[in-house]
């Protein structure tokens, strides 16, 4: 392999010791951030800041490690927000944010165009940017980060209307901010018309949407169909098919970020195999798609830089949390009557994190004039302002007082497939705030077809009996046939839900089971 000169830095193949020594440094840095998320669960600060000082300590302003690929950067933050929009999508309960969607939609369209216009105007004014730089920089702050609100809202009992609405905007309102900010950064040499414009993000949207459903019923149909010979293959396939629906949305010229997240989403409410061991495979690979992409911003910046735009990025910030945020909910949310106090609350859970910061970067590789300066007020903004929203949204909760107990979790559900049975084994768990509590097994009333064949308390299997009373910590082995698999797992979570009269107190469940 011949070496070749690239931006200064000469390419050589990479040694083995080369190698020892990379994997030496990420095995320590990934260690001491996950030190970090416990200081992090602790404080309800959003774990994005340690990474991204673990980053700034790395740095060269530090322990001198020189890295300006902005370019870099941006590839790899976009597939790091692929994994992490993956995640999201398959931890959301479709249940959860059903009614929430129309006002997410709405916040992630009208609402990030009232934002845009607000901090555009605030950062020509206050600060003197030119009216491009001013759209940019207002496109760039007014996506929320999925992964600040996921960790965060999941760990503060809010009503599940604000929770449902800021989990789905998380998510939908990254693909017109992304399509916004590319079409700014190349306005110089692609100038479009205002309508142009719309038109194109509209398009985009409409293609990613239609590319997230299809790909994610396909995948979930072919999942449910095909046995593979082992388990751990199905958290692999369910990742590849997100990571083919951004890849297939992107190649139509449609948004990927929201095929992604809308695959993600009809994958994680559908009744896949080993279900638990996806969404906990997703999660590992998210904390490490976060915790490598804002060690990697952490990098990208530079301190010493940063001092003559910290009272631009507070201005900014400002006029970003107390009148964009505030203004882009209430026009957002005019249809749908939410009262004062749900406003407020969410307003103020607006997180914002790497995806800012991600975005800043596309300026920086379009070559915009004055595009560092932008990225240092977006690394300053989300710094200050996530120090201050993430550790005080429980205060803000209890003060508007909508702080909610959390309900019953659902019981813990997982389906192995018996091909050649033609049968399926559901593995479960009863939890401690399950209502499947003190039901006796013939209360659960599954279709005929499905069985509860063995039972384990505290260490000890047993073949239960009709009447056999379910207790919390209970472990269950149902076995059902093809037919009945479906209906056998929602009237198990809908007596998890409503207990033995599921059926009758509205919760779910099947009426055929009921009949039995």
């Amino acid at each position: 392999m011949l070496a070749t000169q690239t931006n200064g830095w000469e390419e050589r193949p990479l040694t083995v010791e080369q190698l020892n020594q990379i994997m030496l440094i990420s095995a320590a840095v990934l260690l001491l951030a996950m030190a970090a998320v416990r200081l992090s669960a602790r404080t309800g600060l959003p774990s994005l800041l340690v990474y991204l000082g673990i980053g700034i300590l790395l740095g060269q302003d530090v322990l001198g490690l020189e890295f300006e690929d902005a370019e870099l950067t941006r590839t790899l933050g976009y597939a790091a927000l692929v994994v992490i929009l993956a995640e999201g999508g398959l931890g959301t309960k479709w249940r959860d944010i059903r009614r929430s969607v129309p006002a997410a939609a709405t916040l992630a369209t009208v609402g990030v165009a009232v934002s845009v216009g607000v901090v555009a105007v605030s950062a020509h004014y206050l600060i003197g940017l030119e009216w491009r730089l001013a759209l940019i920089i207002g496109a760039v702050v007014s996506s929320t980060d999925a992964a600040a609100v996921f960790s965060v809202l999941r760990r503060v009992p809010l009503p599940q209307r604000i929770t449902g609405t800021l989990e789905a905007e998380s998510g939908f309102n990254d693909a017109p901010v992304v399509i916004l900010v590319v079409a700014l950064s190349a306005l110089e040499h692609e100038p479009q018309s205002w309508y142009v414009l719309i038109a194109m993000i509209v398009m985009q949207l409409a293609i990613g949407a239609a590319t997230g459903m299809l790909v994610g019923r396909l995948g979930a149909f072919g999942l449910r169909r095909v046995a593979l010979p082992a388990s751990g293959l199905y958290p692999i396939a369910v990742m590849a098919l997100c990571v083919l629906s951004y890849a297939g949305g992107a190649t139509l010229h449609g948004s990927g970020f929201l095929s992604v997240y809308i695959t993600a989403l009809v994958l994680g409410n559908a009744s896949l195999p080993h279900r638990p061991a996806v969404r906990g495979f997703a999660d590992g690979v998210a904390w490490l798609a976060q915790i490598s992409l804002f060690v990697l911003l952490g990098l990208l910046v530079t301190p010493h830089d940063l001092g003559d735009d910290v009272l631009p990025a507070i201005a900014v910030g400002l006029a970003l949390t107390l009148v964009a945020r505030p203004l882009s909910v209430v026009v957002g949310l005019l249809p749908f009557r939410w009262s004062w106090k749900d406003q407020a609350l969410l307003s103020w859970a607006g997180l914002r994190g790497a995806v800012p910061i991600v975005l800043a970067t596309i300026p920086m590789v379009a070559g915009v004039p004055s595009s560092e300066r932008i990225f240092n007020i977006v690394f300053v903004l989300v710094v200050i302002f996530t120090l201050v929203q993430g550790p005080t949204l429980p205060w803000v909760a209890r003060k508007l007082r909508l702080e909610e107990a959390r309900g019953p979790a659902d019981v813990d559900l997982e389906s192995a497939p018996l091909e050649r049975l033609r049968g399926h084994m559901l593995s479960m768990s009863v939890g401690e705030t399950s209502r499947m509590h003190g039901v006796e097994v013939t209360e659960l009333r599954l279709p005929p077809g499905a069985a509860v064949t063995l039972v384990v308390r505290g260490g000890t299997s047993f073949v239960p009996l009709p009447s056999t009373v379910l207790r919390h910590g209970d472990e269950l082995l149902v076995v059902t046939t093809d037919a009945v698999r479906d209906a056998a797992e929602r009237r198990l979570l809908a007596v998890n839900r409503g207990g033995k009269l599921a059926g009758w107190l509205g919760t779910g469940g099947s009426t055929a089971a009921g009949d039995r």
